[in-house]
């Protein structure tokens, strides 16, 4: 027996009240944030949908919102609730990285980048300036370029990081590709950014690679 569309939507958000959202499956949170279906589309059914469509959380949080109204049953709407849920998980993570060590909380980082990054359909070349205690500044978005390349100048990014005062860096940069392996070019150009900033005694900490869901980092593979 089929169960009524506005059973369906109670179901998961009575267990959300009575257990936390913890014990929700990834179809469930996204069935609660959508709230309800429509006709001949059950509200668990759509984000079903949605979770299958984009092979899980990661890729619905870093899809664009067009291609997640099309999904039948949640049209511009829908999308935008659930593109504001990732936006404020995002400013979250950030005001997360402000309050703390920004290497103590790795993973904060990771998302914090996943979500700015991730879905992005050109190159962008990103930084978090740091202050001394690693604690996150300002996070700016330095230059942006084509599908496959951006172009990067360490004059702008030395004028930025003393611009914030900063004490060290974490540069990351999107491959809309979806291949996370940093080039050639990439770890050149890391090491000439590094060598830039040490020259005013501002650190280069790490330099992340977001290709959809994966987040490479340079210095867990020895490439600073």
């Amino acid at each position: 027996m089929r169960i009524p569309a506005a059973t369906q939507h109670e179901l998961p958000r009575e267990r959300l009240l009575a257990r936390g959202a913890a014990a929700l499956t990834d179809v469930e949170l996204v069935a609660v944030m959508l709230r309800s279906g429509v006709r001949g589309h059950a509200v668990q059914d759509v984000a079903r949908a949605a979770v299958e469509r984009f092979a899980g959380l990661a890729g619905l949080a870093a899809a664009d919102v067009a291609d997640v109204a099309e999904i039948p049953g949640i049209g511009p709407a829908k999308a935008a609730q659930l593109r504001a849920a990732v936006e404020m998980l995002r400013r979250a993570l950030h005001e997360q990285m402000a309050r703390g060590d920004a290497l103590s909380s790795p993973d904060a980082v990771r998302d914090y980048l996943r979500l700015t990054l991730a879905s992005r359909p050109v190159e962008v070349f990103a930084t978090l300036f740091l202050d001394t205690q690693h604690r996150l500044i300002a996070a700016d978005e330095l230059f942006r370029g084509t599908l496959s390349q951006t172009s990067v100048f360490p004059r702008e990014v030395v004028k930025a990081a003393l611009g914030y005062n900063a004490a060290a860096v974490i540069f990351a940069h999107n491959h809309p590709s979806g291949v996370a392996e940093p080039s050639r070019a990439d770890e050149l150009l890391t090491q000439s950014l590094k060598s830039a900033l040490m020259l005013v005694d501002v650190r280069t900490l790490d330099h992340f690679v977001v290709a959809g869901p994966t987040v490479l980092s340079f210095a867990e593979r020895g490439l600073i």
